[in-house]
C-alpha cells in the first residue's frame, strides 16, 4: 500500500483519542480568533476555548447565525464571545475584518483559520471572482493572517514563552491534491476541473501555506501548523447531495472530536513544538504529503497570494 492510501486510511479511521477538552488549559487572558465558528467544528473550538477562560472573537461570515451561536455558547458555558464580520470570500471584507479587530485588541495569542466550503456549484466563486474553495480556503485566510501578522509578531515578543499560534485547517484530502494556478480563478481549466478536485486543491494549499508561514515567521515567535481535524459530521457538507452524503457518513464522526487536535496544537504546552507540522486525529502529528512541504512551491503560493491581495 502507498503512502497515500495508508495515510489516507489511518487518518479516517483512527484510534480512540487520548486527549480531551478537559486537558486545555486555563486561557485567561489569552486572545484568539476563530473563523467560521458559528456552527461546526469552530463552535466546539469556541466552547472549549470560553470554558477555559479565553477571550474569543467569533470571526463569521453571517451576524444572525453568529449571535445565535454566542448566546447559544453563553448559555452552556456562562461566557461570550464577540462577534467579528468576516466574509473570507470577499477581501474587501477580509481588511475590514482585521482592521476591526486591531482597532479593539493590542494582542493575538492564537489564531484558528478553521472557516471553510466544501463542494459548491462550481458557479460559485468568490466576490474577486476566484474559485471559491481556493479564494475562501486559502486566500482569504491567507491575507487574513498577513495583515494580522504585526499584531502576532508583537504578541509573541511580550508573551512569556515568546510564542504565539497559527492553525490552518486541512483535510485527509490535501493527499489527492495539488496546486494548478490556472484554475485559481475562474476558466475553462477551473471549470474542468471539477468541485471535489478543487476543494481537494484547496485542502492541499493550506499546508502548503502553514508550510510556508512556518519557514518564514517561525524565528519571530510564530508557530504555524496544519491541522486534519478527521472525517467530520458538520455543515461542511451542505452542498453535497442526499446519496454522496450518506455514502460518506458510514465515516464521519461527531464535530465535537474535530475540535480535539485544533485544541491540542493550539494550547497545549507541546504545541509550541510544532511548527510546520502537520496534525491528525486525534491529536497526534501526522506525516502530509511530502511535496506539498517544498519550499519553491511554498514560496511561489505566498508571492502569488501576495500579489492578489496587495493593491486591495
Amino acid at each position: 500500500m502507498g503512502h497515500t492510501a495508508s495515510s489516507m486510511l489511518a487518518e479516517s479511521w483512527p484510534a480512540a483519542p487520548k486527549y480531551s477538552v478537559d486537558d486545555v488549559p486555563d486561557l485567561t487572558g489569552k486572545v484568539v480568533i476563530v473563523t467560521g465558528s458559528n456552527t461546526g467544528v469552530g463552535k466546539e473550538i469556541v466552547k472549549a476555548l470560553l470554558n477555559r477562560n479565553a477571550k474569543v472573537y467569533m470571526a463569521s461570515r453571517n451576524e444572525d447565525k453568529a449571535v445565535h451561536a454566542i448566546e447559544d455558547l453563553r448559555r452552556l458555558t456562562g461566557k461570550e464571545a464577540v462577534f467579528l464580520k468576516l466574509d473570507l470570500a470577499d477581501l474587501k471584507s477580509v481588511k475590514a475584518a482585521a482592521e476591526e479587530f486591531q482597532r479593539k485588541e493590542k494582542e493575538l495569542h492564537i489564531l484558528f483559520n478553521n472557516g471553510g466550503v466544501m463542494f459548491p456549484p462550481i458557479d460559485e466563486v468568490t466576490a474577486d471572482a476566484y474559485d471559491l474553495q481556493m479564494g475562501t480556503n486559502v486566500l482569504g485566510h491567507f491575507y487574513f493572517t498577513w495583515l494580522l501578522l504585526p499584531t502576532l509578531i508583537a504578541t509573541a515578543q511580550v508573551s512569556p514563552d515568546k510564542h504565539v499560534r497559527v492553525i490552518s485547517t486541512a483535510s485527509v484530502m490535501h493527499y489527492l491534491g495539488g496546486l494548478d494556478f490556472n484554475t485559481f480563478k475562474d476558466g475553462p481549466a477551473r471549470r474542468k476541473a471539477g468541485s471535489f478536485k478543487l476543494y481537494c486543491q484547496s485542502k492541499y494549499g493550506d499546508l502548503v501555506f502553514a508550510s510556508e508561514l512556518a519557514r518564514r515567521y517561525g524565528d519571530q515567535g510564530i508557530v504555524s501548523m496544519a491541522v486534519n481535524p478527521g472525517n467530520l459530521s458538520s455543515d461542511l457538507q451542505r452542498h453535497m447531495s442526499w446519496l454522496e452524503y450518506r455514502i460518506m457518513a458510514l465515516g464521519l464522526y461527531p464535530t465535537s472530536y474535530g475540535a480535539l487536535t485544533h485544541l491540542w496544537g493550539g494550547t497545549s504546552p507541546e504545541g509550541v513544538e510544532f511548527n510546520g507540522k502537520y496534525l491528525r486525529p486525534w491529536a497526534t502529528v501526522g506525516s502530509p504529503s511530502p511535496d506539498a512541504l517544498d519550499p519553491v512551491l511554498g514560496k511561489q503560493l505566498w508571492e502569488w497570494m501576495e500579489e492578489q491581495v496587495e493593491h486591495i
